[in-house]
């Protein structure tokens, strides 16, 4: 929880870092910026990407964590499996046991019987045969022994394999708890935005989290960082459904193409309009939806995260990747 918290102090400075920068843009939008506020902001931007590297970092340990839970799901149910085998032995075992103990009583019984008629033979037979059978009794009480003790192991074999169970089954649970909201969410999302598909939207799911993708041109004018109707609207629409998800972790994430910015005005370089295009997303869907600001985090990715290197159009997009809270999940893990 401690993590948590440590990423949501990171996102607020995050967002009044930006949150100043856009108001740095726009106040200078119409002149050169001086070398000493220009400065401010490289340093600011600077701060503002190590942030967001270490907030990655984060992001990338909670899928590697998930994976990891995945395959320790996988190791216990292999575990269960040999218990259920061993199980399986330890009672065939105790069948053969049983089988033997049954055929010794039958025997005793015989030798009883015989004691009964020889019991006149002699004092020789008589010493014999109580030999025999004292070395009946014996063996049939070794026996019993194992049996009981067979028993026993038996029963703690099948609490172990009992217990197993109970937490794999809590284990799968909340791991398909978890992939269903992703799916749900991720259809709602698909369907709050299908008049947008065909316009450079997509959205997607891969490895437990939503992508949500917008092509620069539904979004921006060329080296714009202001937000077009059309794109607005499509972000309203988005922030609509994610305002009723709080157990969630979404990145809003700028890129460009490989075209350098003409001119010295802001933004200056494609570092700039990627992360000035994203904080434009993030403040059009706080200002139009109930959704929690400590939930957003925004980026620039810049030019060096292509999706097709031959096809600078959908290179140059917004990134929106939503992601589950996997706090219950480390919980149940860790108990």
């Amino acid at each position: 929880m401690k993590q948590g918290s440590a990423h949501l102090c990171l996102k607020s400075i995050f967002m009044k870092l930006f949150g100043s920068l856009i108001i740095i843009v726009f106040s200078v939008s119409s002149c050169f910026v001086p070398a000493k506020k220009y400065q401010e902001l490289v340093e600011k931007e600077k701060i503002c990407a190590e942030e967001l590297e270490a907030y990655k970092t984060t992001a990338m340990n909670f899928q590697a964590s998930s994976k990891d839970f995945k395959s320790k799901y996988e190791v216990a149910s292999k575990q269960l499996e040999k218990l259920i085998a061993d199980s399986s032995s330890i009672s065939r075992y105790h069948n053969i046991l049983q089988a033997k103990y049954d055929k010794q009583v039958v025997i005793n019984e015989a030798l009883e019987a015989t004691y009964g008629k020889l019991r006149t033979s002699g004092a020789a037979d008589i010493a014999k045969l109580n030999a025999d059978l004292e070395a009946k009794r014996i063996d049939l009480q070794k026996k019993e022994d194992d049996l009981i003790k067979m028993k026993q192991d038996l029963e703690v074999q099948q609490g172990k394999i009992t217990k197993q169970r109970e937490e794999l089954a809590a284990l799968n649970s909340m791991i398909e708890k978890q992939e269903a909201a992703s799916r749900a969410l991720k259809d709602k999302l698909t369907a709050a935005l299908k008049n947008f598909q065909n316009k450079g939207l997509t959205v997607e799911e891969r490895n437990g989290k939503i992508y949500v993708s917008l092509e620069a041109k539904l979004l921006f004018a060329s080296g714009s960082t202001s937000v077009v109707a059309e794109g607005k609207t499509a972000l309203i629409e988005l922030a609509k459904v994610l305002q009723e998800e709080k157990n969630l972790e979404i990145i809003v994430e700028g890129h460009t193409d490989t075209d350098k910015m003409a001119g010295t005005k802001h933004p200056v370089n494609n570092w700039e309009l990627s992360v000035l295009r994203a904080t434009s997303v993030i403040s059009i869907m706080t200002s139009n939806s109930e959704i929690d600001p400590k939930q957003l985090m925004a980026g620039g990715r810049s030019e060096f995260h292509p999706v097709d290197v031959n096809n600078k159009a959908k290179n140059r997009r917004i990134e929106i990747i939503i992601s589950p809270n996997l706090d219950d999940l480390y919980q149940l893990i860790s108990e």
